[in-house]
């Protein structure tokens, strides 16, 4: 039988989950349940439409002209893609076949062994990185810290580039001792290529409420221009990594 994979939904030309133009697949299912998730409809790994691998790869090859133009490739996001690790293994190897950049979204908060084969066909990881105090990581995702960081640091012994996201929620993960946290976690990784704070948003709101989820940063306002371009400067001027990048709406 054909290896398939449930997907929550596709992008084809993605502009911001990595270099270039991008074919952006948000595989369903995830392991965390965190505060600020803007797809909590991707939570439920059976919650979305099944797709075989050659009808995917069919798809992809498409566009592969406008991924050599711009540098671009593939990207899979979620939900958490690691949860369907085994198709995505294959698939990287078939896109890498095919000459396409293969990159993955993750929260790294699972056993990476499960993850062992699929990350020898991986150019590139986006590491999604909650918060660094165990408590406030717990509260903000239900999972373990340490979890993420082992996760991390095999990345990082694999000499895998990583670009890492760090979501910056008013009253959560938005002290300066945040930001001191993060860059100086960072400084011992050796693989970190571009960071990016991103700003919380409230554009997930409806779906919680449409889920019946209850959606507890109601009253969180979103961080101002001001306070993203501060905290900017100070990981600018503590982390020794190579590139940062400016907030993004």
């Amino acid at each position: 039988m054909e290896q398939a994979a449930c997907i929550h939904s596709v992008e084809t030309c993605g502009t911001v989950d990595g270099p270039g133009l991008r074919y952006v697949v948000f595989f369903q299912g995830c392991n965390l349940r965190c505060k600020y998730c803007h797809n909590p409809d991707t939570w439920r790994i059976n919650g979305g439409t099944i797709l075989t691998m050659s009808d995917l790869i069919a798809d992809v090859l498409k566009y592969k002209s406008y991924m050599k133009f711009s540098n671009g490739g593939f990207t899979a996001c979620g939900g958490e893609p690691l949860l369907q690790s085994d198709f995505l293994a294959e698939l990287f190897k078939q896109l890498k076949g095919h000459g396409i950049h293969t990159c993955l979204d993750t929260s790294g908060n699972l056993d990476v062994l499960r993850a062992e084969k699929l990350l020898s066909y991986t150019d590139l990881v986006l590491l999604d990185v909650k918060a660094l105090n165990a408590d406030k990581y717990r509260a903000l995702t239900g999972g373990d810290i340490r979890v993420m960081q082992g996760f991390a640091q095999a990345l990082n012994d694999l000499e895998i580039p990583v670009w890492v996201r760090y979501v910056v929620v008013p009253g959560l993960t938005d002290g300066d001792d945040d930001i001191l946290s993060l860059a100086q976690y960072l400084n011992g990784l050796s693989n970190v290529r571009r960071v990016e704070l991103l700003p919380f948003h409230k554009m997930g709101e409806e779906k919680w409420e449409s889920l019946k989820l209850s959606y507890t940063l109601k009253d969180t306002p979103v961080p101002s221009a001001e306070r993203m371009l501060r905290l900017n400067g100070l990981l600018n001027v503590h982390w020794r990594g190579s590139m940062l990048t400016a907030l993004r709406d």
